[in-house]
C-alpha cells in the first residue's frame, strides 16, 4: 500500500490532517472507503487507548485493492473553536467533513467515483445514512457497532448497565448522572431548538446537539434507501446491546434484499476479541493492544467488491 498526507477542507476554518490510502500499483481505478469516528474526540487512526480500529481497517482494506480515506475528527482538531455557543450539532461535527472526504475520493483519478463507500462505527454508524442523504451520496453503507435508537437513549441505557453492574463505586456514580441527566432531558423532544441550546449537557454542548441528532434517526434515512447496507457487531460488545440493537436492525431490515448482517462471536466495540462482560471494565478493555483480525477485514472487502 501507500500513504499519502492530506488535508480535509483545506482552505476553510476547520482543516483537518488525514491519510489517503491506496493499493500499491492498482492497475485501474479502485473502490474506496470514507471512515467516519464513533462519539467523543478522536483522531484519524479512532483511537481508543490501545486500539486503533481505522488504522487496521485502513491498512488491511489496501491490501484487498480498496482505498480509504480517514481525518482527524473536527472536535479533536479545533475543540474549543467549536464551542463558542450551545449551536453545536453533529453536521458542524461530523457531517460536513465526511462529506468533503467523500468529494475528495471522487475527484482523484486513481479512485472510481462510482464506487466509493461508507464506513461508520459507533456514532459515526448511527450518522452515516444521514451522511448518505445530505451529501455523501456513497455507493453503500457498512455500519460498524450502530444503533436504530437515538444517542440519549444510548447514554440512558449505558449509564442503567453501569449503575446495575459489578463494580459499587461507578454503579453509584452512574446513578447519580442518571438522576442528574434525567431531569435535564426531560421532554427533550418537546423543547423548541431555542429552549434545547440553553440547557447545558458537559463540556460545552447543549442538549440541542441530542434533540438535532434525535430528529434526523437513521432508520428514517434507511427506510427509504435502496443501496447496499451491511451490518456488522461483536457478540462481546458492551456498548451496543446484540439484542437491543444488532438484532433490532435484522428485526426492522432483515427482510430487505439490500441488506446485510454480520454476527462475529467474542468481539467488542472495537471488533477485537473481548476481555471483559462488564462496561465498568471499559477503561480496561481498550488498555491491551489488539488488532481487528483477517476475517472481519475480509467480510467488508468482499461485500465492497460484491456491491461495487
Amino acid at each position: 500500500m501507500t500513504e499519502e498526507k492530506i488535508i480535509i477542507g483545506e482552505g476553510t476554518e476547520f482543516p483537518l490532517n488525514g491519510m489517503l490510502v491506496l493499493p500499491e500499483n492498482p492497475e485501474k481505478s479502485v473502490p474506496a472507503v470514507v471512515f467516519v469516528h464513533g462519539s467523543g474526540s478522536s483522531n484519524m487512526d479512532e483511537k481508543v487507548m490501545k486500539m486503533t480500529p481505522f488504522k487496521d481497517l485502513a491498512e488491511g482494506l489496501a491490501k484487498h485493492g480498496i482505498a480509504s480515506i480517514r481525518y482527524d475528527k473536527r472536535s479533536f482538531a479545533h475543540g474549543r473553536k467549536m464551542l463558542k455557543n450551545g449551536d453545536l450539532t453533529v453536521r458542524e461535527e461530523v457531517i460536513e467533513d465526511a462529506v468533503l472526504a467523500s468529494e475528495m475520493l471522487k475527484n482523484d483519478p486513481r479512485i472510481d467515483p462510482e464506487k466509493v463507500f461508507i464506513i461508520g462505527h459507533s456514532m459515526g454508524a448511527m450518522l452515516a445514512p444521514r451522511i448518505d442523504d445530505e451529501g455523501g451520496n456513497f455507493r453503500g453503507l457498512i455500519l460498524m457497532a450502530g444503533t436504530l435508537d437515538t444517542l440519549d437513549g444510548v447514554l440512558f441505557r449505558q449509564l442503567d448497565e453501569m449503575k446495575n453492574g459489578k463494580s459499587k463505586i461507578m454503579g453509584w456514580i452512574a446513578g447519580m448522572q442518571e438522576k442528574k441527566f434525567k431531569k435535564s432531558f426531560e421532554n427533550l423532544y418537546g423543547l423548541s431548538d431555542e429552549e434545547a441550546k440553553k440547557i447545558p449537557y458537559a463540556g460545552g454542548v447543549s442538549l440541542y446537539y441530542f434533540k438535532e441528532m434525535g430528529e434526523h434517526r437513521a432508520k428514517d434515512y434507511l427506510d427509504k434507501t435502496e443501496k447496499p447496507v451491511l451490518i456488522m457487531q461483536g457478540s462481546g460488545d458492551l456498548q451496543v446491546s446484540l439484542e437491543k440493537d444488532f438484532m433490532e436492525y435484522k428485526r426492522v431490515f432483515g427482510g430487505r434484499d439490500n441488506f446485510s448482517f454480520r454476527l462475529y462471536e467474542g468481539l467488542n466495540h472495537c471488533f477485537v476479541p473481548a476481555l471483559y462482560d462488564d462496561i465498568s471494565k471499559a477503561t480496561k478493555e481498550f488498555s491491551k493492544e489488539r488488532h481487528i483480525g483477517e476475517n472481519v477485514i475480509s467480510d467488508i472487502a468482499g461485500w465492497i467488491h460484491k456491491n461495487c
